[in-house]
């Protein structure tokens, strides 16, 4: 199975952990959390079908609303930044820009999977226990793709600055993870160009226009 098929699986997944409304709702359980909000994202993608085919930038829009808020964008893209440049010498206003222009990217990455979304069934594996003593822990999932191989994927949640809540900063298909991959990616750039450079350049794939696959 090919990587693209990794993420589109890990990105559709993630979308049915996370769920955000006009006043953002909070759990302490995340897997309660996922659970509970499984059917939110899908169910107002289908809804929007029409709408989403007229003016397929109607899944950014989506994204920005559903799954923003549970994402912690600053930690991915410090761990993305990790030792390619020395945070300490940067000026603050340049990280600000960089996670800014990060989140922006991965919404663009997130709204474009979205257009091969179909009617995946998504098993999320009970917990263990013991979360009062962790801050970072993986949630188990299975994608299951009607006569495909099952696919597995897990979160990885951290603890919140309230130490109640629970944010997602990566996801791991069949053991390939989407933060180290983009850390790999952006980090030699990053060594190479400079933090502002690269933040530049993720604004301009940011803008990349959101497209529909074509019709077979």
């Amino acid at each position: 199975m090919k990587l693209s098929t990794f993420l589109l699986a890990a990105l559709l997944i993630f979308s049915f952990s996370l769920k955000a409304a006009t006043e953002t709702a909070t759990y302490t359980d995340p897997y309660k959390m996922m659970e509970v909000l499984a059917d939110n994202t899908f169910s107002r993608i289908a809804k929007e079908q029409s709408n989403i085919a007229a003016d397929p930038e109607v899944l950014r829009v989506i994204v920005n609303d559903e799954l923003v808020p549970y994402i912690d964008s600053r930690y991915a893209a410090l761990r993305v930044i990790g030792n390619s440049a020395d945070l300490k010498k940067v000026p603050r206003e340049d990280i600000l820009a960089f996670v800014d222009a990060f989140q922006n990217y991965m919404v663009a990455t997130y709204a474009g999977v979205f257009t091969q979304y179909r009617d995946q069934k998504v098993i999320i594996e009970p917990g263990a226990g013991g979360l009062e003593e962790q801050k970072i822990i993986t949630v188990r999932t299975r994608v299951i793709d009607p006569g495909k191989p099952d696919i597995k994927i897990d979160f990885k949640l951290r603890r919140g600055k309230d130490s109640e809540t629970w944010l997602v900063f990566d996801m791991v298909a069949e053991g390939i993870s989407l933060l180290d991959s983009k850390r790999a990616e952006l980090g030699n750039l990053i060594r190479q160009q400079g933090l502002v450079s690269v933040t530049n350049l993720l604004r301009e794939k940011a803008k990349a226009p959101i497209t529909l696959p074509e019709a077979k």
